[in-house]
């Protein structure tokens, strides 16, 4: 699966690769690969950046368009 909606917040918001990969704790080489799809998202990190973007994880994996 690919989580292109977790790009996009991030970028909505101009916060770079890094700043995210700090928040969660990650490499910023691992991040983009949660980005890319390369690498799936583990339940922990998706609730915190459903927490960090004020979505929800559905949201995030597209299961709906609603972000909260």
């Amino acid at each position: 699966m690919k989580y292109e909606r977790i790009r996009e917040l991030r970028e909505d918001r101009d916060i770079t690769q890094q700043k995210i990969a700090d928040f969660l704790h990650v490499t910023q080489k691992t991040y983009s690969r949660y980005e890319n799809g390369e690498r799936n998202i583990p339940t922990e990190i998706l609730i915190q950046l459903a927490d960090y973007h004020h979505v929800s994880i559905d949201y995030l994996v597209g299961r709906t368009d609603y972000k909260s």
